[in-house]
């Protein structure tokens, strides 16, 4: 794929600097607290975002409906988010890998607003997919 070929994005990582790819795909990316889904049988993480498609060519301002599984997720802390807030909007700034246990650690979800999840995992095994045809939005990111 290339960056202006127009076709969805799919990437996996089952390590830190493959998240890092993830991370990058996903900064400025927007979620619903209602679609952030914890299946703690399955030890699945899944979050449905609109994600800001940075890849995008030329002046072409655009989102895209996008969703992040991740595996092997043993324990999942949420900080300053409400759990209540199901319509409430999150921006994601980064994802964060801190090792622990090899080939496990902490995978860090950061929010805009100081809003974090921490998600303790086996290993990390995580997929993000682009699952809608890209719109235009008439606002792009800005970073001061």
């Amino acid at each position: 794929m290339t960056a202006d070929d127009g076709a969805p994005l799919r990437l996996l990582a089952h390590d830190a600097d493959d998240l890092a790819v993830i991370s990058a795909a996903l900064q400025d990316s927007v979620t619903r607290i209602a679609d952030i889904q914890w299946d703690a049988a399955s030890r699945q993480l899944t979050i449905a975002f609109n994600r800001f498609r940075w890849e995008a060519p030329g002046d072409h301002v655009e989102r895209v409906r996008s969703g992040l599984q991740l595996g092997y997720v043993q324990e999942l802390k949420a900080r300053k988010m409400r759990r209540d807030g199901g319509d409430a909007v999150v921006e994601l700034l980064a994802l964060t890998f801190e090792p622990g246990e090899p080939p496990g650690g902490v995978v860090t979800f950061a929010f805009a607003a100081g809003g974090d999840l921490a998600a303790q995992v086996e290993c990390i095994d995580a997929i993000l997919v682009d699952v809608s045809a890209p719109w235009r939005t008439p606002r792009k990111p800005e970073h001061g």
